[in-house]
């Protein structure tokens, strides 16, 4: 992924502030630690790698909404968003360790927490957690229409979470269903998801769309690092007008109806718009 980088937790805080000072409402921590287990214990230990840089950017902004992914699958040896056993990903254990990493970021200062991982109840775990933290006013962000996808390739291979064995299709949408991603969007805000989220983006605007008209709630689209590295690598070769597409396929997730766009070129959109 040219021009993205694992950053140390002080390059963090400077990147912060440079996307406080150019207007970006947001940014979306991810983390690598040191070291994995089977537990993915990193994820909710309050000293863990998030945890950490989340004290740091908010001793430096006040103006950015500190977001955290919430999922076991960069913190795991295997590699799986949940707790493995006897080959199989368990769904109902997974779901306390999640509420404990969701708990552990908003006590280190988050704003809100976006569960990636794809159990079912999660949001719900999550939601009666940080309520009996006192934590009531946290949003939370639902990863509810995450497929199966190609796309998210270039994003594993930097991370290190590709699974070890098998793959999360098990847990995460099939591709070719659309209806399955309204019943999945209903299921979240039904346990209490403040936003909901479609992603991939551009493979799946007609997801996006079908969300925008039936639900009532904020919408967000996750532009992925397949779609960042398709466009990287097609620019280089000199096949598209590289800042021309950028905002094509920005503009097309927001035509589609998202309301929050995540993207890796948000720092240089906000700078040239």
């Amino acid at each position: 992924m040219p021009g993205q980088f694992n950053l140390s937790i002080d390059n963090a805080v400077q990147l912060a502030r440079e996307a406080e000072k150019a207007g970006i409402a947001g940014i979306l921590l991810f983390g690598i630690p040191q070291a994995k287990d089977e537990l993915g214990s990193d994820s909710y230990d309050d000293g863990g790698i998030v945890q950490s840089a989340l004290r740091a950017i908010r001793e430096n902004v006040t103006d950015l909404l500190l977001i955290t992914d919430v999922c076991l699958c960069e913190y795991t040896s295997h590699g799986h968003c949940g707790v493995v056993r006897h080959g199989d990903v368990e769904n109902d254990a997974t779901l306390q360790l999640l509420a404990e990493s969701a708990a552990s970021h908003v006590r280190a200062g988050a704003d809100m927490v976006a569960p990636s991982d794809m159990m079912d109840g999660r949001i719900s775990a999550i939601r009666h957690k940080l309520d009996s933290e006192g934590f009531s006013g946290v949003p939370i962000m639902a990863y509810s229409a995450k497929y199966a996808s190609g796309f998210y390739g270039p994003f594993r291979e930097a991370a290190g979470s590709t699974p070890r064995f098998g793959d999360r299709r098990s847990y995460q949408m099939d591709p070719p269903n659309a209806r399955e991603a309204l019943r999945e969007i209903q299921m979240d805000i039904d346990e209490g998801a403040d936003i909901v989220m479609v992603k991939p983006a551009l493979a799946y605007l007609d997801i996006i769309a079908r969300a925008r008209d039936r639900f009532d709630v904020p919408l967000a689209a996750y532009q992925v690092s397949g779609e960042y590295a398709m466009i990287e690598a097609a620019a280089r070769a000199g096949w598209i007008d590289r800042e021309r597409i950028i905002l094509e396929a920005t503009t097309a997730i927001k035509r589609a109806g998202a309301d929050i766009i995540i993207t890796y070129y948000a720092l240089e959109l906000a700078q040239r718009l």
